[in-house]
């Protein structure tokens, strides 16, 4: 007979595959590479694969609003499309950054300051919806459900 706490772990450890499965469906969309900002410049139809083979473009007019915020190194390191992680917290993201090119990005958009962290730049609902709206093809969702 197995132990109360081996029963939870099995469950736990069931429920975490099943999410796992689960977000990869939810997340299909999410592109299979992202490209830098400097590459899709150069493109005449700037695009990414996604996936589930669909194509994601982005308008040409919101990467030249991208690039003009940076100079040309910084070019190279932003990741097009810009991720955005939402969780099971909805009236939050996460947007996880290597470089900190998206701070200064977001930073502008947003018009006020924001902190990277270690786990990324933490943004709050009205901010999302402000930066969507700006940036509608060069911004991308990505759906987690940690489980604690």
């Amino acid at each position: 007979m197995r132990s109360a706490m081996a029963e939870e772990m099995l469950y736990e450890k069931a429920l975490q595959q099943y999410l796992s499965d689960e977000l990869k469906v939810v997340n299909a969309h999410l592109p299979r590479r992202r490209k830098p900002l400097s590459e899709l410049l150069g493109e005449e139809h700037p695009h990414v694969v996604c996936s589930d083979g669909s194509v994601q473009s982005f308008k040409r007019k919101e990467l030249e609003f991208l690039a003009g915020l940076l100079d040309e190194e910084e070019r190279q390191k932003l990741p097009v499309p810009i991720l955005l992680e939402v969780g099971h917290d909805e009236g939050e993201a996460i947007v996880r950054c290597r470089e900190g090119v998206e701070e200064k990005v977001l930073s502008h958009i947003l018009e006020m300051p924001l902190v990277r962290t270690e786990s990324g730049i933490r943004i709050y609902r009205p901010q999302l919806s402000a930066l969507r709206s700006v940036l509608k093809t060069t911004t991308q969702y990505v759906f987690s459900a940690p489980i604690t």
